[in-house]
This record gives C-alpha cells, sequence and structure tokens, in this order.
C-alpha cells in the first residue's frame, strides 16, 4: 500500500444512477479502532452500509464502504462535510488532514446551550431534532420540561461537528432556523456558551433497582426465557436469536484469528461489532462485510490481539463472543416503565470506551414517538454506570393524552417494539 495525496485519503464517488450505491474509501496509516470510528461517521450521516472491505499491513490501512442513505427525506451533506469528518479520524501521514481540511476553533470541544420556549404540539421535539442533525450539531445532554398550560422550555446542550458555532454568523444561521421551525409559536430562543448548568444537567435521577436490572444486564448471562421477558422480545427477535452465531477459528492463519459472525441485519451493524473489537483492543487485519442475505449478514474478520498474535486464551475468546452476540441482539435497551404515575420510556446503548455514544439515538426515537403520535411531556439524556461498563440513557416521560392506553402491558409493549424497530432500521 502507498501513502495517499492530500486529494486521495479519503475518495467519495457518489453513485451514477438512483437507487445506486456511493463508495467511500479510505487510504490512510492505520490505528486500531479506525474502522470503527469511520462506521461510527457514516451512521451519524444517515447512511447504511450495503457491503464493505478491510486490509491492513499493520502500516496502512484501506477501507472501502458502499453505502445509501437510510432516511428518504434525508438531506446528504456529502462532499466537503463528510469528507472532512471521515479526515479528522485519520492519522495524519502529512499533518494536513487536520491543519488544512478542519475547520479552526479556539475551543473545539465548548458546549452551547440552546433553549427555546414555545407552544407544544405533536411531533415538536423529533422537529427540532431534525434541525439540529442537519446543521451538524451534535446533542450531549437534553432537559425538556412542559407547563401545564401546554406550554414546552427545552435545554439542549449541543457541540459543533464543524467547530464553527463560536462565529456569530453559525449562531445567526442557527437560530434563523429554529426559528423557522418553530413558527409563530416561538416565544423566546437563545444560544450561548454553557456554565455550571451543563455539568448539573450531566448527574443522572437515579434509576430504580428494578429498572437497571433490565436495562444493563447482560444477556450473554441470561438463559433465553430470562433475556425474553427482559426486553419484551417480539417475534422477530426471538427468531433473530436463533439464527445468530460467532464463531472463533484459528486453524486458516498462522498468526491471525478468523472471526466469522452470522446475524439479523440492523442498521449500525458493522459499527457495533467494530465498537466490540476496539473496546477490546484488537486489531483486524482484513475483513469483509457481505451483502444481506435474506435479511441476515455475514462478516468475515481476521484479527490479532495488540502483539500481532492470535486470540489464544479461551476465557477471551469466551469473553469476546458473548460480547458480540450480545451486542447483535441487544444494541439498543428499550423498556416501558412506571416513574411514579407517570409512564415512562426508557432506551440504553453502551457508550465506547472513548467516551462517544451511538449517533442518531434520539433522533430515531422522537422519530418513532412522532409517528405513533404521542407527546413527550418531558425528556433527558444523561450517562449511567453499571458494572464495568458506562451506558447513555435516555428517558421520555410520556403523554397520557394520546391514543394509546399506556397502562396496558400489550400496549407498552407494541410501543417499545415500533421504537426498537425504528432503532435498529427495520
Amino acid at each position: 500500500m502507498r501513502a495517499p495525496g492530500s486529494e486521495d485519503a479519503v475518495v467519495i464517488e457518489k453513485g451514477k444512477k438512483a437507487g445506486e450505491p456511493h463508495v467511500i474509501t479510505v487510504n490512510c496509516p492505520d490505528r486500531t479502532g479506525l474502522g470503527c470510528d469511520i462506521c461510527r461517521i457514516v451512521l451519524d450521516f444517515g447512511l447504511y452500509t450495503k457491503k464493505g472491505d478491510v486490509t491492513t499491513d499493520g502500516v496502512w490501512c484501506y477501507i472501502v464502504l458502499w453505502v445509501v442513505p437510510h432516511y428518504d427525506s434525508l438531506i446528504l451533506r456529502w462532499s466537503h462535510d463528510l469528507k472532512t469528518q471521515l479526515l479528522s479520524v485519520c492519522p495524519s501521514c502529512p499533518t494536513y488532514f487536520l491543519l488544512n481540511l478542519m475547520s479552526p476553533s479556539p475551543t473545539p470541544t465548548s458546549v452551547y446551550l440552546l433553549n427555546f420556549f414555545c407552544l407544544d404540539r405533536t411531533g415538536l421535539l423529533h422537529d427540532v431534532t431534525q434541525v439540529l442533525t442537519e446543521l451538524e450539531l451534535s446533542i450531549q445532554s437534553v432537559k425538556v420540561t412542559t407547563t401545564p398550560d401546554e406550554r414546552v422550555l427545552d435545554l439542549f446542550f449541543i457541540t459543533d461537528n464543524l467547530d464553527l458555532l463560536h462565529t456569530k454568523k453559525r449562531q445567526d444561521e442557527t437560530l434563523e432556523q429554529f426559528r423557522s421551525v418553530l413558527g409563530e409559536s416561538c416565544i423566546s430562543c437563545e444560544l450561548k456558551l454553557a456554565g455550571p448548568e451543563y455539568e448539573y444537567h450531566q448527574k443522572i435521577p437515579s434509576l430504580s433497582p428494578e429498572v437497571a436490572e433490565e436495562l444493563f444486564m447482560m444477556s450473554e448471562h441470561l438463559t433465553d426465557e430470562e433475556d425474553n421477558r427482559a426486553q419484551a422480545l417480539s417475534d422477530d427477535m426471538i427468531k433473530m436469536k436463533k439464527n445468530s452465531s460467532v464463531t472463533v477459528d484459528n486453524s486458516l492463519s498462522p498468526s491471525h484469528t478468523l472471526l466469522q459472525i452470522r446475524c439479523a441485519d440492523h442498521r449500525g451493524l458493522l459499527y457495533d461489532v467494530l465498537r466490540t473489537l476496539k473496546d477490546f483492543d484488537f486489531k483486524i487485519s482484513y475483513g469483509r462485510f457481505l451483502p444481506r442475505t435474506k435479511g441476515h449478514r455475514d462478516i468475515e474478520l481476521f484479527v490479532q490481539v495488540k502483539d500481532e498474535k492470535k486470540i489464544l486464551d479461551p476465557d477471551k475468546q469466551s469473553s469476546l463472543c458473548l460480547r458480540l452476540k450480545a451486542e447483535m441482539l441487544h444494541p439498543l435497551r428499550v423498556i416501558i416503565t412506571n416513574r411514579g404515575p407517570d409512564t415512562e420510556l426508557v432506551v440504553a446503548n453502551p457508550v465506547e470506551l472513548s467516551g462517544k455514544g451511538r449517533p442518531r439515538v434520539f433522533y430515531d426515537v422522537t422519530l418513532s414517538l412522532k409517528v405513533l403520535g404521542i407527546c413527550v411531556f418531558s425528556a433527558e439524556i444523561r450517562r449511567y454506570t453499571a458494572g464495568d461498563r458506562e451506558w447513555e440513557v435516555y428517558r421520555f416521560l410520556l403523554d397520557e393524552n394520546c391514543l394509546f392506553q399506556l397502562g396496558s402491558a400489550s400496549v407498552r409493549n407494541e410501543i417499545a417494539n415500533q421504537v426498537r424497530r425504528t432503532l435498529m432500521g427495520w
């Protein structure tokens, strides 16, 4: 492999016809976890990976992904935006990646507070989230409160993927977009650098032991009956379990372990698999993400531990297989429970060891609730530690004034399954 020049480190070739995949090619220095970071960006841009290949000689990495938009209404931010984001995670062989292509900012990790007060309506939370997504503003934390007179106060703690929110032009454009989507219902709208209130809102109200157990108990340690009950699995999820497997083979290569993964397809599957390998600090030397066949995916990965050896430790093999199976079945946990007299939807996903959460979760949950016609009385995003893992927890108090009898167990299962299917891309 050769070092890429400034123009071909990341190449994006659009499909020539409607429905034809776009091809993303990355050719850059290798590092552990690079594939995971690239797949996270692809997922964050609302793209679905149809197939993929990765090859590395230990120094340089060559990755090719064939992708299509997952959302029909998605506004694709191609060219500079996607390419810049991909370049930002590539190790800089010359340092032009970040110096020349990333927009400069004195405080690139600054958190801003967007707060607005307006009249409430069904789907408002998703409409606001969609504007944030299109503006490439990432949600770090949220606090949504509805008043008795049907007005809503929303606090969004956000960061800017373009690192331009410190400029007046970017702030004015952001406020203009929000006032446009809020329309005449907007009472006030303000954007400013977040202060101590951000740290205060990071403190999650304690989850009850019953809710925490249902959300965070690892599926690989449960019997099938316990696992089905824990996540209120629908028929398609139960069938998915029967057709999922992870095989470890040390016979085909003198220096690599072959992982063969077969499971039902879901949005972000490649990210979930590579995220797990990144957290285990395993290196991928070669991999194939095969096209979907009858709803299932086959993934083949030749991997090594950090000292460029096979995975020979039986305990490490078992731990890896169990974790991969859990991520294939439950990359996101969804339950509906009681919070005092109210009905609460709770969604949780594991956080990478690097501290990054899963993209687009808030977007998909609010989209699902909008389609169901369910208003959100309050919402919040926090981090929660359970065992040796950190989780991102989304909590939504649901408005009882909807078409559903939220006290019914069957209705709750129906809503949870609908939200889960939206998150999984089914």
